[in-house]
């Protein structure tokens, strides 16, 4: 690419300086803005249905055969749960302070309303497909906002984020981590490609089943391990747990430094990593939203908004706790990722704390690659759109991904982690615009399901219901039961 470019053209720092101002302004205000705006518009509906949300993520599927919620949702937690939940909050706990935690949970509460709404309009506005459903924010501005450039731009955008710029990350994430290794040397780079892209191959091109059927196991098993060691390290370390609680709180509302430097303090690092552990608002969730099998568009918003507690109230959280329990500091320049083995090393023991955190990353890296890679060709099939698919130019899509995991071992990557992330930017300041535009349909949606609760009723959708015309919608027709208000009506007779 420099090649291509002037001579003196510095583009690492060009690519730097666009990303800075993207993420240190632009995007920062406009999600938080927006999660303010829905979860003051849904009525605090992260907080206000949680319950209801553990409740309906353990429904089976509505259609035999088809994708259960709890699949979707290990789909988009498999993309969100990544090596940021190991060295981004470490990262962030070591240049922002213990508070940064506390803007984290904020950041994450708000975040869970704008996930509920733009996964709640990826289900209303899903496509039928031969096995299960399909949809994402493509789907719903194409047919909602009937803007099919639009539409076609964010899918391009979405496929480069996140088969390209993000997976070639995480797998050069992997790649370094072992090089730590006292054992490692110049073909170590090459093994990780080359197992992190046999695995992800034998992933993808048995198709979308086999993709849900290992992030349905792998995703559990992944956060159980280590939540489970984590929690270990906290319990050892429990004298210093007030310490730990009373450093969140005093450094989240310390306003002289908030306000004296505010680009350096708690409440952005706090912020910005909430914001890029959960991508609510970004678009790529919904597209896993889509592909489950419900009898409400509703509830697989409410199971998506769990995905983000998932992955910021509980793994990033376990992270900082392990970090700030264990009286471990950054006075001789460590940080992330190495800073949680050493942390994890007061309890374990430094050999065994580096294998635990290498497998630890390898396995977050793997599932974000499949999770990120099924996103990708959710928009692959809606670019090719009535062109018929043909089984070669799924089969030659997958093994293009599994090459750039491969690659991505191999390269050193500050420009396109620039570039990812500059990417990411422009599909949330494609996709936020366009979810407060159509807010209203989500939130109507929303006490639809709720008057169907009231009622008494396993909530059933009718388009009619919150007044969208069955005709324009492929998937949701209204040969269900009544409405709720009818359902209502009939249930005091």
């Amino acid at each position: 690419m420099n090649g291509l470019l002037p001579p003196d053209f510095d583009l690492a720092g060009t690519l730097d300086t666009i990303s800075g101002f993207m993420y240190t302004y632009l995007l920062v205000a406009l999600l938080i803005a927006v999660g303010l705006f829905f979860f003051l518009f849904t009525r605090a509906l992260p907080l206000r249905m949680f319950i209801e949300a553990l409740r309906v993520v353990m429904e089976p599927p509505k259609k035999e055969g088809g994708v259960s919620s709890f699949r979707a949702l290990m789909v988009s937690t498999a993309s969100r749960v990544g090596v940021g939940n190991i060295a981004g909050v470490a990262t962030a706990v070591t240049l922002g302070g213990a508070g940064s935690v506390f803007w984290m949970w904020v950041i994450a509460t708000l975040g869970g309303a704008s996930a509920f709404i733009e996964s709640t309009l990826a289900q209303i506005y899903k496509k039928r497909g031969p096995h299960h459903s399909y949809g994402g924010p493509a789907y719903y501005i194409q047919t909602a906002l009937k803007a099919s450039w639009l539409a076609y731009l964010f899918a391009i955008v979405l496929i480069l984020t996140y088969m390209g710029g993000f997976n070639l990350l995480a797998s050069y994430n992997v790649a370094d981590t072992f090089m730590h290794y006292s054992w490692a040397n110049a073909w170590t780079p090459w093994f990780v490609g080359a197992i992190l892209a046999v695995l992800m191959a034998a992933s993808i091109l048995g198709g979308t089943r086999r993709l849900t059927d290992v992030t349905g196991y792998m995703v559990p098993i992944m956060a159980i391990i280590y939540l489970g060691v984590g929690a270990v390290v906290i319990a050892v370390n429990y004298q210093n747990i007030p310490a730990m609680f009373s450093a969140i709180f005093h450094g989240a509302f310390d306003f002289d430094a908030i306000f004296g430097g505010f680009a350096g303090s708690a409440m952005m690092y706090g912020i910005k990593r909430g914001l890029y552990s959960n991508e609510a608002g970004v678009g790529s969730a919904p597209n896993a939203a889509a592909s489950a099998s419900v009898s409400h568009p509703a509830k697989q918003g409410l199971v998506q908004m769990l995905s983000v507690f998932i992955d910021t109230m509980i793994i990033c959280t376990f992270t900082a706790f392990v970090v700030l329990s264990s009286g471990v500091g950054s006075d001789n320049g460590v940080t992330g990722a190495p800073l949680v083995k050493d942390a994890m090393a007061t309890v374990l023991g430094q050999p065994v704390a580096q294998v635990f955190v290498s497998v630890a990353l390898f396995l977050f890296a793997f599932t974000t690659l499949v999770g990120n890679f099924y996103y990708a060709e959710v928009n692959f099939r809606f670019l090719l759109g009535k062109i018929e698919i043909k089984h070669w130019m799924l089969t030659v899509f997958r093994l293009a991904a599994a090459a750039l995991v491969f690659c991505g071992a191999l390269l050193k990557f500050e420009v396109a982690w620039n570039l990812g992330d500059i990417l990411m930017g422009l599909m949330a300041l494609i996709n936020l615009p366009v979810i407060v535009f159509l807010g209203k349909i989500a939130v109507d949606c929303a006490d639809d399901y709720t008057a169907q609760r009231k009622a008494g009723l396993d909530p059933k959708f009718r388009a009619s219901s919150i007044g969208l015309n069955p005709a324009e919608l492929d998937y949701w027709q209204d040969d269900a039961p009544a409405s709720a208000k009818d359902a209502a009506e009939k249930a005091t007779v």
